[in-house]
């Protein structure tokens, strides 16, 4: 199962090797968060980097753990020390058949071309630029350390960036819209999620690009009055997206950073 590409031509205007070409203007800032920051969060990450969006991604376990030979025996990693490639190697070393006939192979192979390693939410330091992370896709937009909008892929995720903000205690007042959508932790369901959350990062971002019109600076600075035409149009569109994705449940919940 190849994972190093989103697969669908022409969704969302997007080439047959998944990329979609830059129409520039403005773009929200997003990141995607999963528990080990390797299937869903990755996938996402990938499709919304190829569409030329800003975005980063994490995880929020305490640990990276992956399918090892039986449920007893998980292939376990640390967060910001252990480079996909890495894993790759490792894996490929143990047992190729077994990793390439799971899907795991594939996923890092897909992984090692998005950025270094898997980051760990609770660790990021929001506002702090993100200097070291040049190479990563998508990049572009994010080296200020702050985001838009996160989109978690499971809802004890999303419990955990919601905690997570609240113990920071909103040390940069600046709005940040966290929604949960829901997808199951398997390569099939990451592929149908990431065209998910790219189809609502594209409406998320069309009524950014009009409220900010009104009052670019502010909206820029992320000015809690300058975004409040923005922050008060979401629940309708995730409403309106929900629709048009009913096999993906979604939660959503305005936070500060």
């Amino acid at each position: 199962m190849a994972q190093t590409q989103p697969q669908a031509a022409g969704v969302n205007g997007t080439s047959s090797n998944g990329n979609r070409p830059d129409q520039g203007g403005f773009k929200l800032k997003f990141c995607t968060v999963c528990a080990s920051n390797q299937n869903r969060s990755m996938e996402s990450h990938l499709r919304l980097a190829a569409a030329n969006y800003p975005v980063i991604s994490f995880g929020t376990g305490s640990l990276v753990r992956l399918p090892g030979p039986s449920i007893s025996q998980p292939n376990v990693y640390q967060f910001n020390k252990t480079s996909y490639d890495s894993m790759y190697k490792e894996l490929e070393a143990k047992d190729p058949r077994l990793y390439r006939a799971n899907g795991l192979l594939n996923m890092l192979e897909r992984n090692r071309g998005v950025k270094w390693g898997p980051e760990r939410w609770q660790d990021w330091q929001v506002g702090v630029p993100r200097l070291e992370h040049t190479s990563d896709r998508g990049s572009e937009g994010v080296e200020g350390g702050v985001v838009d909008v996160v989109i978690t892929c499971e809802e004890r995720c999303w419990d955990a960036v919601i905690d997570d903000l609240l113990n920071r205690g909103s040390p940069l007042n600046r709005p940040v819209h966290v929604i949960n959508v829901d997808i199951k932790d398997n390569h099939e369901e990451a592929l149908i999620g990431g065209k998910g959350i790219l189809d609502l990062a594209d409406s998320l971002n069309k009524a950014a690009a009009e409220e900010r019109a009104l009052n670019p600076a502010g909206f820029d600075s992320g000015n809690a009055a300058s975004r409040s035409g923005f922050d008060e149009r979401v629940p309708e569109i995730i409403g309106e997206w929900q629709e048009r994705w009913p096999n993906l449940p979604a939660v959503w919940t305005l936070a500060w950073f």
